[in-house]
């Protein structure tokens, strides 16, 4: 499964952006989203598989954290659409600031 697959899911995008913040046990990703434990190991191990997330292991925890590598590709895939946002909002910009010169 590639990253545009993981990412297509709700649940796994949530999972993300709380390891963006810091690593998290298992337990406390759990909590924070409202899920089950066994849904949470289903959607952890997806992750996991796509390079996504990494595991540590302390004794009997496991902590998750982000590992962005892997979301090169969609950023390369974002980048022409990133250029095209950039002009509308530069062209805004123009606009906006013509008409508070009248």
């Amino acid at each position: 499964m590639d990253s545009f697959d993981v990412l297509a899911e709700p649940t796994r995008r949530r999972i993300l952006d709380l390891l963006l913040e810091r690593a998290h046990p298992v337990g406390e990703l759990v909590e924070r989203l409202g899920t089950t434990q066994p849904g949470m190991s289903k959607h952890l191990r997806v992750l996991r598989e796509a390079g996504l997330v990494s595991v540590q292991r302390d004794g009997q925890r496991r902590r998750y954290e982000l590992r962005s590598e892997p979301l090169a590709d969609v950023d390369a895939w974002l980048a022409p659409y990133r250029r095209q946002w950039a002009s509308r909002l530069d062209a805004l910009e123009r606009h906006l600031d013509e008409e508070a010169t009248r």
